[in-house]
Order: structure tokens, then C-alpha cells, then sequence
């Protein structure tokens, strides 16, 4: 595991003393989910990204579709 070290004011940290919280535990949960947030967003990019330019499909081809799977079903 790595180490990071963050640096808070005096103040904050005499606060952070008496509450009882596993501060490093936080702090890597929160690290965590940023991280995934973050990746998200990169990801939904890259989708945006890959579909701009794309033809959609043709007008009437949805109904067409609801239409074929009814009758054969």
C-alpha cells in the first residue's frame, strides 16, 4: 500500500482528534469514490465521443421492428 501525506490546518486537526473517526479510512473511501466518478465521466466522453458522426437509423425502423416481433411472436 502507498503512503500519501495531506497537509490540514492546526486548527482542523486538533478537531479531527476528538471526534471518533478513522480519518484514514475516510479519506480512502472518499479517494476511492472520486477516482470512480471521475473515470465515469472520462468514459461517458469516450461514448459521446464514439457516437458523434454515427448514422441513427432510418425513420420508421423502430415501429417496423415493434411490428416484425409482433407477428412472429
Amino acid at each position: 500500500m502507498s503512503v500519501i501525506t495531506i497537509r490540514v490546518p492546526d486548527d482542523l486537526r486538533k478537531r479531527m482528534r476528538r471526534v471518533k473517526v478513522n480519518w484514514s479510512e475516510e479519506i480512502r473511501r472518499f479517494i476511492a469514490q472520486r477516482v470512480e466518478e471521475e473515470e465515469r465521466k472520462e468514459n461517458l466522453e469516450r461514448a459521446i465521443k464514439m457516437l458523434r458522426g454515427r448514422k441513427g437509423v432510418e425513420k420508421g425502423f423502430s415501429a417496423a421492428s415493434v411490428r416484425e416481433d409482433r407477428e412472429c411472436g
